[in-house]
């Protein structure tokens, strides 16, 4: 079985969503022991729209998923865990809240 060994959250935003964006971010770093990435205002890595990282510890998704579920007033999330297999955790092990977007896999 493959080891997680941490989960990364996509905040998918544009130019119109980007305070709301910055807002839910900002809000998921103050309530919770992750750290907050910068908010991209082009596309980076496979990611196809703006986007922001949450980066968290696995022992935090029971309280980091429902909150990012619940808290994102219709902005699409991509959560995925990390196992060292990007190209695995970025489609198979992927969980979208929202409109799954389509990521650019040939990076990987």
């Amino acid at each position: 079985m493959q080891q997680i060994t941490g989960y990364h959250a996509h905040v998918y935003y544009d130019a119109n969503t980007l305070e709301q964006a910055r807002v839910l971010c900002e809000r998921a770093a103050q309530l919770f022991a992750l750290k907050m990435g910068r908010m991209h205002e082009r596309p980076v890595g496979p990611h196809p729209d703006w986007s922001c990282q949450l980066a968290f510890e696995p022992q935090l998704i029971g309280e980091v998923l429902p909150w990012l579920a619940l808290n994102r007033q219709g902005l699409v999330v991509f959560l995925h865990p990390d196992t060292g297999n990007d190209l695995l955790d970025h489609t198979e092990h992927a969980i979208w809240m929202g409109a799954v977007r389509p990521l650019d896999l040939s990076i990987f």
